[in-house]
């Protein structure tokens, strides 16, 4: 059980990770389409990437930026095209890169459960801000 001493953003990518997953398929699935408070992430120095209540890795944060639209498949139906395109209404991603050597060692392979309350499913958990 570690204390993160800086302001950061703790993401649970629990349903999409693997540990045979390459870094840039991991670094996608930690920064992308996020519900945050873009006022409140701003302030985040960091993200880790959380598997299962362990840290995975860490990025330094540089921005937050508007969650691209996914195309939209032209078979769709258009109830579920304005379904998809109001999916992603909201939601941002961070522009970011490793952090340092030693803030990853620091935290990587560290428990961080108990900043999760029980039952609680927001997979975003902002701490120090």
């Amino acid at each position: 059980m570690i204390t993160i001493d800086e302001p950061a953003i703790l993401i649970r990518i629990n349903p999409g990770y693997s540990s045979s997953m390459s870094a840039n398929v991991l670094y996608e699935c930690t920064r992308s389409k996020w519900k945050v408070n873009p006022e409140r992430a701003l302030k985040a120095h960091y993200s880790f990437a959380v598997f299962k209540g362990v840290i995975v890795e860490v990025y330094e944060i540089s921005n937050w930026i508007p969650a691209p639209a996914l195309p939209i498949d032209p078979n769709y139906s258009e109830k579920s095209k304005i379904n998809l395109r109001e999916g992603l209404s909201g939601r941002y991603e961070f522009e970011g890169k490793l952090a340092s050597k030693e803030i990853r060692d620091k935290y990587i392979n560290q428990s961080v459960h108990h900043y999760f309350k029980q039952g609680n499913s927001n997979p975003i958990n902002y701490v120090n801000i």
